[in-house]
Order: structure tokens, then sequence, then C-alpha cells
């Protein structure tokens, strides 16, 4: 009887992205659309925090992406900034008809660069379904003099959503962050189960 040759396993790692925002721009939907490829329009407003998880195999590599979803209100930021912490890539979102939610995006640059070091951000304009207020120009100015990657969604007509988190997801993996962080986590559990010897 032949041989059976095993397959090199296939490296298992966890990316970690944090959906931000004003209330109301899509962040639900936009997660929804690339974990279940589904969309509803009656999706209720998210409370405090909700996940989405994605298990994806890129180039042989295993990849759980977990994608935290933040509630948009002012109220809610600080709940929202406890999860900035071990994230590997933020999906800074706003709706192209709702010039309030651009406008609000410098706030939440600030907060990301407050709490977060060197972390990937890609600015989405959600909604392109519909009259867009905010052009395209001004939006795609406004990421390039921060030096952030830009796209155009649609969850409704999933326009653009894998593409959005697929180009995040590539980016972080080719930063080798996560790999780094797995070996961190993987010798700081290997140093606390050493005993000294007094």
């Amino acid at each position: 009887m032949a041989a059976t040759v095993q397959a090199e396993p296939i490296s298992k790692e966890t990316i970690k992205l944090l959906m931000l925002g004003d209330s109301g721009v899509g962040k639900s939907c936009l997660m929804i659309r690339f974990t279940k490829s589904t969309f509803s329009s009656q999706m209720m407003g998210t409370t405090g925090i909700d996940m989405g998880v994605k298990e994806m195999n890129i180039k042989n590599r295993y990849v759980k992406i977990q994608i935290w979803d933040t509630a948009g209100q002012e109220r809610f930021h600080s709940i929202a900034r406890t999860y900035y912490q071990g994230a590997h890539g933020i999906i800074l979102c706003y709706d192209v008809n709702d010039r309030t939610s651009f406008n609000n995006i410098p706030v939440w640059l600030e907060d990301i660069r407050k709490y977060t070091n060197s972390v990937n951000i890609l600015l989405v304009g959600n909604k392109i379904d519909l009259k867009k207020i905010v052009s395209d120009d001004e939006a795609r100015e406004f990421a390039k003099s921060n030096s952030i990657p830009f796209i155009l969604t649609s969850a409704k007509n999933d326009e653009n959503v894998q593409e959005a988190f697929g180009n995040l997801i590539g980016k972080i993996l080719e930063s080798g962050v996560v790999v780094k962080q797995e070996k961190k986590l993987l010798k700081d559990r290997n140093n606390s189960g050493k005993k000294g010897c007094c």
C-alpha cells in the first residue's frame, strides 16, 4: 500500500479588524456582506460592539478574520477605544450621501492615531447606490493628504466590498505584523510557564 504524504500544515493567523465611523453609515451591512454575503435593509443600529468572523485561505495562509463592528454614537466612543488595542487594521467609514459623517472622519482619525500605533487604515465611502453629496474628488484628496488608501463601496449592491476588505487584509499580511504578534504571544506564553529556582 502506498504511503500517504502529509501536506505541510497551513499557518494559522488571526487578523483583528475594527469598523469605525458615525452611526448609520453602513458598517454592520459591510461586515455582514463580507462575512455572510447577505444584505438586509432592516438592519438595526449597533449598540456597543458586535463581531463577525470569516476564515480564508490566502496564498496557503489560513487566516481567521475577526471584524469588530462599533457603534457610531458619541456615547459609545469610549467603549470603541478599548477595542483599538491589538487591532491590525481599521476600516473608517462614511456615507457618501451624509455630509456630517464625512465631516466627522477627522475626529475618528484623531482617535485612531491617539489610541493605536501605526495601524493599517482604509477610508471607505459607502452607499454609492444612493445619490452622492460628498464628491469622490473631495474624499480622495482627504485620503491622499492623510496617506490613507480610499475605496467606494455599496453593501447593498455588493460593490467593491470584497475588494475593500481584501486589500486591507493583504496589506496587513504583507507587513508581517501578524506573524510578529503571534511569535511574541507564543514567547510570552512559554516564558510564563517557566518557574524560577527559588
